[in-house]
């Protein structure tokens, strides 16, 4: 039973956490943002992690909406493909319930 119990708690490790958290800081429903935060935190690197981390921050504080659509427009805005790629995948996976 202990054993079962740590797998559980492993299985959402701290960099799916914060992922998770920044999304809905983002303005996501912790719905969605949990769904994405796996395959993000999986498949983007830590560096991109931070960068997006940021950015969530700046737009924040700016006034920019929220929401998926807003987050995408705001994650183009870091030129790179790959984390657009990764959070536009997990969006739309997520989205229709295929993730």
């Amino acid at each position: 039973m202990a054993l079962g119990l740590m797998l559980a708690l492993a299985a959402c490790s701290p960099i799916e956490s914060r992922t998770r958290d920044g999304l809905i800081r983002a303005g996501l429903s912790p719905k969605l943002a949990t769904c994405m935060a796996k395959p993000m935190s999986e498949q983007l690197s830590v560096a991109q992690l931070r960068k997006l981390a940021k950015l969530g921050t700046s737009a924040g504080e700016s006034g920019e909406g929220h929401g998926r659509k807003h987050l995408l427009k705001r994650i183009r805005s870091l030129d790179d493909p790959q984390i657009v790629s990764v959070t536009a995948t997990a969006a739309a996976l997520c989205s229709v319930g295929l993730n």
